[in-house]
């Protein structure tokens, strides 16, 4: 199975840019960030280099604009789908060659897609760079839709759909709960797409959802590593070049109305052993928003870590809970903040609702304290750092900036922002987005096999 998650794609082209200019100081200096250097191509493609030379290893990511966000009724889980597709095969290349030969070079690969990205990822030998380029650049241009091979991706997904979602417990209460969230926004559709879907999609939906959304003017490529940037930019002339740009998709404009009252649901499970109460709030907030640090602290105080808000009252105190969580959705619109709780057979659902609303209530009413807010900074920071010691997370936060925030070089003030986030803003958030009335309440039920039947 291709990683499910987060998203975005690829595509070269012609450039007329001449030599890139330098980019200006950041504001983290990250040791080795001096050389990035990216430019845009004639096609619209967005090309990142971060050279770094500490081993002779390379990561090639294309992010695509394309996730279950640009879906709506009949063809949900297109984007998915296509995580699969694009490695079964080229009209000069059979199904599974891509691998073969990326493997044969050195290389693996992988892939997600989320709400708003369709993410690929190849790791390699900077040796391979020509190899890996060839590779996607055939992908790009010649994939097959090969009916057979449709056919056979469509069962793969039907299977991944069962393990992911239906025969999982907390996977089935959240499509449910982000179903019953969003009204109107296409963040109320499953990633992975609708049963009815996945059983209906024809040849020309697959064909007319690629051309308009996997092309180089909706994509992004970032390449970190033991590279050298004219090598990459030569590259991308020789093996991309010739990818068309096409019409820029589509936007989606759909605002979510204001959640006027609480909105609660009970999904009732005869396989499930344990409860689950989960709570989605609206938070208002997209990934590019400069409030998004605040978000991400706020999420982090409740649930980061052992000494957290959530498992010291539910996990550690009260024993009502095995385990006790929160995070926050990150992408081109606002999306929800998650809080939850995993219960011991025969839990109390009613016992955990009041722990959470209690201690949702305290944070909003008394704020945090310093050393909270110290905790969930120095975390951050860390996860900051950890990313920047490899290539693999070099080249993942470069895209991931680029993509949402609209501009790599903005992942350089994260830490900043982090710093500048104060205890005051972290409280007037909790104020504004943890209401029951901006919430849907989510239970998961065991039942009797007996009671499931009636």
């Amino acid at each position: 199975m291709r990683l499910l998650s987060l998203a975005c794609a690829l595509a070269l082209g012609l450039s007329s840019v001449a030599a890139p200019a330098a980019p200006p100081a950041p504001a983290t200096t990250v040791a080795g960030s001096e050389a990035i250097v990216s430019k845009t191509l004639a096609n619209g493609l967005k090309i990142i280099v971060w050279p770094d030379h500490d081993i002779p290893n390379a990561n090639y990511y294309t992010f695509y604009k394309v996730g279950s966000r640009n879906e709506y009724p009949g063809i949900t889980g297109l984007a998915h789908y296509f995580e699969h597709m694009m490695f079964n095969g080229t009209t000069t290349r059979a199904p599974g060659e891509f691998d073969r030969q990326m493997e044969a070079a050195g290389g693996s690969n992988n892939a997600s897609t989320s709400n708003d990205l369709t993410i690929y990822t190849d790791w390699f030998p900077s040796s391979a760079l020509e190899t890996i380029f060839d590779l996607e650049g055939d992908r790009m241009a010649n994939l097959a839709f090969d009916p057979k091979v449709v056919e056979s991706e469509r069962g793969v997904v039907f299977s991944e759909r069962r393990s992911s979602i239906d025969n999982d417990n907390f996977g089935t209460l959240m499509e449910q709960m982000q179903a019953t969230a969003w009204t109107a926004h296409p963040y109320q559709f499953p990633t992975i797409g609708w049963p009815s879907d996945i059983e209906g999609w024809k040849i020309d939906d697959l064909k007319k959802f690629f051309k308009t959304y996997y092309a180089p003017n909706n994509a992004v490529l970032v390449v970190a590593g033991d590279v050298d940037p004219a090598q990459v930019f030569a590259l991308a002339d020789k093996y991309l070049a010739t990818l068309p740009k096409q019409p820029t998709p589509t936007p989606v404009t759909t605002a979510e109305p204001e959640q006027q009252g609480e909105r609660r649901l009970v999904v009732e499970r005869p396989d499930a052993q344990s409860p689950i109460v989960a709570y989605a709030f609206h938070s208002g907030i997209g990934a590019g928003s400069t409030d998004f640090p605040a978000l991400e602290l706020l999420a982090t105080i409740l649930s980061q870590g052992d000494s957290s808000r959530l498992h010291q009252r539910l996990v550690e105190k009260e024993q009502a809970a095995v385990q006790a969580g929160a995070f926050a959705e990150g992408g081109f619109d606002p999306g929800l903040l998650w809080v939850y709780a995993m219960l011991p057979p025969g839990g109390d659902m009613a016992k955990v609702e009041m722990l959470l609303d209690e201690e949702l209530a305290k944070l909003a009413r008394d704020g945090v304290t310093a050393a909270e807010l110290d905790k969930a900074r120095n975390l951050k920071a860390s996860a900051f750092w950890r990313g920047m010691a490899t290539i693999n997370g070099k080249a993942r936060a470069l895209g991931t900036y680029e993509v949402f925030n609209g501009d790599h070089r903005k992942l350089f003030d994260a830490p900043a922002a982090f710093d500048a986030v104060t205890a005051a803003d972290v409280q007037a958030l909790a104020k504004k987005i943890l209401r029951v009335q901006n919430r849907t309440t989510g239970l998961l039920k065991p039942v009797a096999a007996m009671e499931a039947a009636k």
